[in-house]
């Protein structure tokens, strides 16, 4: 089923026939020298044997046309699926501080650090969350929203893929990510509300302690399961050889599980990939909430096709723009 966002737009498409019964220019009654008699007779003989080719009018009248149905912009709406939503809100807080490029993790057999290795998990958990809206919150010094919540896992997905360390700072506002998964969580039913929270470290930065959010996330009824994030032990190589290290001694696991139990979820320990995995899985499982079936239609916008369309008929018409001498037989 094909729909026009703008309609009205159609109202110009008899605007070059309306063109013609414009008055025409006067022309300047200027004098024209000429050399000669010989020269001013060649171009008479020119000007009256010479003609425009009928093609280009229609190839710039048809350019017209699919220009003015390209900024109409059509949109094709494709048949109607059938999406049931669990009931079921799912924001994920997902920590972009420096620490995250710890690469102290391995995924696909090699090295790989902490966000990598969140994203390639957080893309099998999305995908299998048809029927939840997802949304995610990136977080470092400052709390963004990435995605509101959608049942549009692919874009929500992607838009995971895309984020880098650092887009939202160095530091860890653990109260301020939770601050804004609560506001936007606050018009939904109460027995649906949950966050997921991924850190690898502690509280360094915002303006909202996370004992205060959890407190207000308990009052609003949001359940929040805290993920902490890092190996408990790495080989890295100093000035006096190889040593081990704890890279995980940042993470505050105590803060997380005061959260955790604070609002009913559960705190969960991710020392490597396939621990991430098994959360994940666990997280999975949580029993939905039925609720009625939503229709949705995909949507297909066919601006560019008519645009490159109309741009193509303009190029031919230039291509047939010159004007043919019907005396010689050929181009001038």
């Amino acid at each position: 089923m094909l729909e026009l966002t703008w309609p009205w737009c159609l109202l110009l498409l008899p605007l070059p026939l309306l063109m013609r019964f414009l008055p025409k220019a006067t022309p300047k009654e200027d004098a024209l020298w000429w050399n000669s008699t010989a020269q001013l007779m060649q171009y008479q003989d020119k000007a009256i044997t010479t003609k425009r080719p009928p093609n280009q009018a229609i190839c710039l009248f048809v350019a017209w046309v699919l220009l003015i149905l390209a900024i109409a912009q059509p949109i094709w709406l494709g048949e109607p699926t059938k999406v049931t939503p669990s009931g079921r809100d799912l924001l994920i807080a997902l920590d972009l501080s420096g620490s995250m490029q710890v690469s102290d993790m391995v995924l696909n057999d090699q090295p790989a650090n902490r966000l990598d290795t969140a994203k390639s998990v957080l893309a099998d958990f999305i995908q299998a969350r048809r029927g939840d809206r997802v949304g995610i919150i990136v977080f470092g010094t400052k709390a963004y929203l990435q995605a509101p919540l959608s049942f549009d896992t692919d874009t929500i997905n992607q838009l995971v893929q895309e984020a880098q360390i650092g887009f939202a700072g160095e530091q860890t506002a653990i109260g301020d990510a939770i601050g804004l998964g609560i506001k936007r969580l606050e018009d939904k039913p109460s027995d649906k509300k949950v966050l997921i929270l991924m850190t690898d470290g502690a509280n360094t930065a915002g303006r909202v302690q996370p004992e205060q959010a959890a407190a207000f996330a308990q009052a609003q009824n949001v359940r929040i399961h805290t993920i902490g994030m890092g190996a408990e032990s790495m080989v890295v190589q100093s000035f006096f050889g190889a040593k081990v290290v704890n890279p995980s001694s940042d993470l505050d696991e105590t803060l997380l599980r005061n959260i955790a139990a604070q609002t009913g979820g559960e705190y969960f320990r991710a020392k490597s990939t396939e621990d991430l995995q098994a959360i994940y899985q666990t997280l999975d499982a949580l029993e939905p909430t039925p609720t009625e079936d939503v229709w949705q239609r995909p949507l297909t916008s066919l601006f560019h096709w008519l645009g490159l369309a109309a741009l193509l008929f303009v190029a031919l018409s230039a291509l047939i723009s010159k004007p043919i001498n019907w005396q010689r037989g050929k181009h001038q």
